[in-house]
């Protein structure tokens, strides 16, 4: 049986450390996660987050998982930026619905100063004014753009590392590492939570999972939040042919990510719907307790709210409540000004012949 880690204040994770914990046994690993989800967290309440796209498709990069990529020929309908009263209307459904966290989500490569982003402001402070955490995902950010959003009353930044750092550079060539790396660099310098998490199935080995955990578990802090996806494949993009990950995949990435994360909320991200009842209860006994609820992730499916709710019925889980974990940000006179800011961030050279095929694909049906 491996040690307890929750005792540690801190602790320089290896990726042969990690994979030691994720291939033991499958009842030793449940048994060590639920104790060190117990030591940190009640193990009977669960986070509820709530996906708004308020802009949709049209993205420059090249991720293979995504279908938002306006590269690839997907069905997917892209939409301008949502008004600030569209984005309330659905911030105040989710709340009646049982959501304490709403996270908008742009399709952008990187948050550019100007109209649109005074708008994504303008909703951050609107939606915090409701009682609800606000989340935000909108691609890179400077740390001008991030202590603007941290005025606004921003509660968290969404910024994925997808997978390991190797294995980054097979799904995406258009964005680097270091510059996600960056990003949340710039978040840190603020009091803005960090949600920070990644996808796997996506062809990736054991050892990847391993790196990308090892990546998250040794940032100090470590990050307040990790969503823990499967990849959806979508047809039209380069990962269309992939198969599903088994549940107990799931279910070993959600304990390993509990034990070398022991104070993070784990949730149980895109993928929920390949997974039965009893598959997402044995994920929180392995210490997920936070879910992404409303019947869509941006553009795949998910959930029922009202069918997550009598799941947590059935096992007796309770809803975490607002700012639960962390106090909530009251937005403040603006003093930081903009600077006007589109940088350029990294735009690596090598190619990715799945990314290619999709994109020439796409060429071809469009003509």
């Amino acid at each position: 049986m491996q040690t307890l880690y929750y005792f540690m204040e801190r602790k320089e994770w290896t990726n042969q450390e990690i994979l030691d914990i994720y291939q033991q046994p499958l009842m030793d690993l449940l048994y060590q996660a639920a104790s060190v989800h117990r030591a940190n967290h009640d193990p009977n309440k669960v986070q509820v987050s709530s996906l708004i796209s308020i802009k949709t498709g049209g993205c420059s990069e090249d991720c293979g998982y995504c279908p938002q990529a306006a590269r690839y020929h997907t069905d997917i309908e892209g939409n301008d930026l949502m008004s600030v009263r569209q984005v309330k209307a659905q911030a105040l459904r989710a709340k009646a619905s049982g959501s304490s966290r709403v996270c908008l989500g742009a399709a952008w490569r990187n948050v550019k100063d100007g109209k649109d982003f005074d708008e994504v402001i303008e909703m951050v402070r609107e939606i915090t004014q409701l009682e609800m955490e606000v989340c935000c995902t909108l691609g890179m950010l400077t740390e001008n753009q991030a202590k603007r959003l941290e005025e606004a009353g921003l509660y968290a930044y969404n910024h994925n590392i997808d997978s390991s750092e190797e294995y980054y550079k097979e799904v995406i060539s258009t964005r680097a590492f270091e510059d996600r790396l960056e990003t949340i660099g710039n978040v840190r310098k603020t009091s803005i939570t960090l949600c920070s998490g990644g996808i796997i199935g996506m062809g990736e080995s054991v050892e990847d999972r391993a790196g990308m955990l090892k990546i998250l578990a040794n940032m100090y802090p470590q990050p307040e939040s990790v969503p823990i996806n499967a990849l959806v494949p979508v047809e039209g993009t380069p990962l269309e042919e992939q198969g599903p990950v088994s549940i107990f995949e799931m279910v070993r990435m959600v304990a390993t990510t509990r034990i070398v994360l022991p104070q993070t909320q784990v949730r149980l991200s895109a993928g929920r719907t390949q997974m039965s009842e009893e598959g997402q209860a044995l994920c929180f006994f392995a210490g997920a307790n936070s879910i992404f609820a409303g019947d869509k992730l941006l553009t795949t499916p998910n959930p029922d709210i009202k069918q997550d709710m009598k799941l947590f019925n059935e096992l007796s889980i309770k809803t975490q409540a607002p700012f639960e974990k962390h106090a909530k940000r009251e937005p403040k006179e603006p003093v930081t000004p903009p600077l006007g800011e589109n940088p350029k961030w990294t735009r690596p050279k090598h190619k990715i012949e799945r990314n290619e095929q999709a994109r020439i694909k796409a060429k071809n049906l469009s003509k």
